[in-house]
């Protein structure tokens, strides 16, 4: 006996229904991910900054205590950058030995954004300490005691 010929039907491809599930799924893993990575970046960002900071000043005693350039060395702390300076003040400085590090616009300094360090002593002028915030209020300090330790 001969069979009919049955048709055979292979469906190949995503329903909608499936598509707008996966979406969906993306959308929140997506919505959850974002500000846990943001947040993430933003301790980062913070860790780095004041790690650099901190080995800036210690260099800057290293420089004026070796009497590098017969002259006073320096740092200063302002949005988007950390430099060091050779000279008494960052105004009065010789531009062309700064080392520039740049560092998250996002982050701002406060408190103590100069410090210099003497010549032969390393002994700091001004001291106090130096604030560093982040655009969701999070805060990092460093400070520089009368001896030029940096904690």
């Amino acid at each position: 006996m001969i069979q009919p010929m049955q048709k055979k039907c292979h469906s190949s491809g995503f329903t909608l229904l499936e598509v707008l599930l996966s979406v969906a799924i993306i959308g929140i893993i997506s919505g959850i991910g974002i500000p846990i990575f943001q947040s993430f970046q933003v301790s980062n960002d913070m860790g780095v900054t004041t790690s650099t900071v901190i080995q800036t000043l210690r260099r800057a005693q290293v420089l004026a205590q070796a009497n590098d350039g017969d002259s006073q060395w320096g740092i200063k702390a302002q949005s988007g950058s950390i430099t060091l300076f050779k000279g008494d003040s960052y105004i009065g400085r010789d531009t062309s030995v700064d080392e520039v590090y740049t560092t998250p616009t996002s982050l701002q300094y406060s408190g103590l954004t100069e410090v210099v360090y003497s010549k032969l002593f390393g002994i700091p002028t001004p001291t106090g300490t130096l604030t560093i915030t982040s655009a969701n209020n999070e805060t990092s300090q460093v400070v520089v005691n009368a001896k030029g330790m940096v904690q």
